[in-house]
């Protein structure tokens, strides 16, 4: 009797967190919802259920006196180009270190390991220095190159975590068959690691879109603005006081993360489940 009434107050207490967490989490949603459809454009002025429903700031963010579709088609570049830039760049790197045996190779390992230990904006002034004295400060081309540079070293393991996973077998009987290096790389190793490279595309298409620091400190122009930097400037000019149009633009950025989780689920469990069985 003592060990069922154990059994019941565990799954309560679970219940219980469980249900703390999703106040915490759907909570500020909820909100940023309700105040995306309330008329009107200040903060304290709106409620969580809109007392009169509005489309109005959807409709404002796709006229012609918004630049948020500028915004939004520069974030969208911004993250398909990472995206894809990401996965050739991490695979190729994580291919040489998981079949290959060179100089240097185990203190490259170290070097990634200990580069993920230090976060991007620590050398944000160096990089704000090279990509003014290369002419690319303020481009979104200088963004890319900040973003495809700092996501190898966490990438570079995970993915070869995940080709140590991958029988050498398979790369001797394509050898065997005649087959060269990029061969078996492009043949074999890339269709065969289609989950984990799915984690990396989906993980570097989404930081691009969310990430603040790294565009406000490189991007001035208006016309080079991502989201996240235009969507800041409805709510920090002088006199601003568009939350409710912040609020309807950030829901909308939800909308193409939403696509591509979709069209990437049935790889994501398999690949971040997978390639910690080998070091």
């Amino acid at each position: 009797m003592n060990q069922k009434r154990k059994s019941r107050i565990e799954v309560a207490a679970m219940y219980g967190v469980l249900a703390v967490v999703a106040v915490i989490i759907f909570y500020p949603l909820i909100w940023t919802v309700g105040i995306s459809f309330n008329q009107g454009h200040s903060l304290y002025s709106s409620s969580i259920i809109p007392e009169n429903f509005s489309l109005d700031h959807y409709q404002w963010l796709f006229s012609e006196e918004s630049d948020y579709l500028l915004w939004y088609k520069n974030s969208l570049f911004v993250s398909g180009v990472t995206a894809i830039g990401s996965v050739i760049l991490t695979s190729l790197v994580a291919y040489a270190f998981s079949r290959y045996q060179f100089v240097g190779r185990k203190n490259g390992l170290y070097i990634f390991l200990l580069l993920q230990m230090f976060p991007v904006m620590m050398a944000m002034v160096a990089l704000y220095i090279f990509l003014n004295m290369i002419g690319l400060l303020d481009t979104l081309t200088g963004l890319i190159l900040i973003y495809l540079g700092g996501q190898i070293p966490f990438n570079a393991w995970l993915v070869k975590g995940y080709f140590d996973t991958i029988p050498r077998e398979l790369d001797q009987a394509a050898r065997i068959d005649g087959a060269g290096h990029l061969r078996v790389f492009w043949s074999i190793m890339l269709p065969l690691a289609k989950p984990i490279l799915a984690v990396v595309a989906l993980f570097n298409f989404m930081m691009p879109l969310f990430d603040f620091l790294l565009p406000t400190i490189i991007l001035s122009s208006a016309e080079n603005y991502t989201l996240a930097v235009g969507l800041y400037n409805f709510i920090n000019d002088q006199f601003a006081n568009n939350f409710t149009r912040f609020a309807a633009g950030s829901i909308l950025v939800a909308v193409p993360i939403a696509a591509v989780y979709l069209y990437l689920q049935r790889y994501l469990i398999s690949g971040l489940t997978a390639g910690g069985t080998k070091g």
